[in-house]
Formats: C-alpha cells, structure tokens, sequence
C-alpha cells in the first residue's frame, strides 16, 4: 500500500475515544476509505468483537479486503452505508450495535487521484462519481443540463452567491467545446466568479456543489442517520465527522430533534418517557487540535458530533 493510501483519517482518536468502545462489541465504519477507523477499531476489540464497514468506491473496498479480508470479525461491503439496515437485519444486529462511525464527504486518496475528477488542483476527466458503476458523471450532467438546474444546485449543495452566474458560464463555454476535464470546469468558474474568497480557491464552492449532487450524499446521510438509532443498542453511540455546514446542519437537526424529543405546549404535562427522546448529545461540536490543522490542512474544516441513543 502506498504512502497516501495509509494517511491517518482526520480526527482519528477523537472519533475512536468518542466510540468508547468495547472489546467484545459489534461496530459499523460507515465510510471504510482506505481503511484508517477500521484498523483503529479493530485494535480495540478482543476476538469476539465484529466490525462491519461500507464504501462505494471498488478502488477502497478492493484495497480493504487485501488489508484486512483475513481478519474473521471484519465484513466489508460494497455500496452506500443507506444499506445499513438491510445488511444489519440480515445479520440479526437490529438493536444490538455498540457504535457506528460516519467520516462524511471525499476520500483524501480520491482527492490526490487526479482520474477520479474530484480535484481543482488536479487536471483530470471531469468525473466526481465515488461509484465508477454509476451512470450519471459530472461531465454528462454538466452536458446537458440547463442553465437552471446547474444554478440550483450550485446554490444548494455549494452554498454558491454567484451560482446564476457561474451557471450561464458554463453553459456558455460547453457551446463553443464539450468541458470534460477538471481544469477546463476551473478555469470557466474562475474566471465567472467576481469575488474571491481570500484562502480559498474560487472553484471550491462548485467542485463542492457538483460532487454533492453527482453523488446525492445529503440524501444518503439523512436517509443512514435515522437508520442508525433504529440499530444501535441502547447506550451506543453515534459519531458523525463532516467537513462543511450542509451536512453538520443536517447531523446537528437529527441530533437535535430525537435529543428534544416530542415538542408540545408547555402547559401539557408529559414525563420524559411520553417525550421519546432517542438521543443524548455527547458535547457539542469537537474541531481538529492545533497540531492536526497544522500538519493536515484537510482537517481545518471538520467537525464531528456524537449522540448516545437512550431510547
């Protein structure tokens, strides 16, 4: 395995201490990568723990099963962590997990893989699917679709103030050449975007914005997050690692809501149990260390969340 391939995920030991693991315990690696949380778990379990692991990326989990396929308490399987509890009623572990780790958004390998499209800094095929098997690509999209659409979900997913703007740009260019490359798209955005961010690439708002929608990943964490307390035990924990304001808006609200519970009138009296409250926030939001930020500029940006399901 390359150097690359073995980087240390961002946030690590907070993630794995958050976990609070428990060697004969049953867990679930969301978003197996390049394996970094995987081996991390498996060095805490006994033999009798179990650890179940998603990607959609055949690169990773061809890579995962290499590394660890030999190890009897380790399953990897190919496709979204959306087939959670499928893959957990089929192995009889509904209400019986002890922790689930999800470490949301690109891989650093897919991001330093100038094939893969994801990267602005990087000249490749305008790509950006995390599954490879999948139809739709980034530049199919970008191909055919009006200038609307592409302003809509430049706006949405990228958070975008020029995405109107950006999104005539590109349909402007595609009619003069098809925009198959990665540096082509960076080049149109950079040149449409008015105002700089100061630190930040004027690309990474619609690199952000594409890959998000290319591979429907807000759909997919809110569709696994309710699925997680339905398969965790009671006293499990929940930790959730995102790396920009769409998806921990959403983790915060699914937090936030099963932490509340049932919201009535104050003049109605309820006890805690009438309430339904399934989750207790453990903290609020934990950011990389000094030393982290320093030495992986990727971890700037995280921030991770743990909820304990109670109910």
């Amino acid at each position: 395995m390359s150097q690359k391939q073995q980087h240390k995920p961002v946030m690590l030991d907070e993630a794995i201490e958050g976990l609070q693991i428990k060697p004969n315990g049953i867990y679930v690696d969301g978003t197996f990568g390049r394996g970094g949380h995987s081996r991390a778990i498996l060095s805490e379990l006994s033999e009798s723990g179990e650890l179940l692991a998603f990607d959609k990326d055949p690169t990773a989990v061809t890579a995962g099963r290499e590394a660890l396929g030999d190890d009897s308490r380790f399953r990897l399987i190919p496709g979204s962590f959306t087939q959670l509890m499928t893959v957990a009623s089929e192995l009889n572990w509904v209400g019986k997990i002890d922790g689930i780790l999800l470490d949301l958004g690109v891989s650093s390998p897919q991001l330093d893989e100038a094939e893969r499209g994801f990267s602005f800094l990087r000249d490749g095929p305008l790509d950006m699917r995390m599954d490879p098997t999948q139809s739709r690509d980034a530049f199919s999209w970008l191909d055919r679709a009006p200038v609307d659409e592409i302003a809509l979900v430049l706006r949405e997913y990228g958070e975008e103030r020029y995405a109107k703007r950006i999104a005539r740009a590109i349909v402007n260019a595609r009619q003069e050449t098809p925009i198959t490359r990665t540096k082509q798209l960076a080049d149109i955005v950079t040149e449409a975007n008015p105002n700089w961010e100061r630190h930040k690439h004027p690309a990474t708002r619609a690199f952000q914005a594409i890959r998000i929608f290319i591979n429907q990943e807000l759909e997919e964490l809110r569709a696994v997050l309710e699925q997680c307390l339905d398969v965790l035990t009671l006293g499990g924990f929940l930790v959730v690692i995102s790396f920009h304001s769409l998806e921990d808006r959403i983790v915060k609200r699914f937090m936030q809501r099963h932490a509340n519970g049932v919201q009535l009138p104050v003049s109605v009296p309820v006890t805690k149990d009438e309430m339904h409250m399934r989750l207790r926030r453990v903290g609020r939001a934990f950011k990389a260390g000094e030393e982290e930020v320093r030495t992986n500029p990727r971890s700037r940006s995280a921030i991770m969340r743990i909820g304990e399901k109670i109910g």
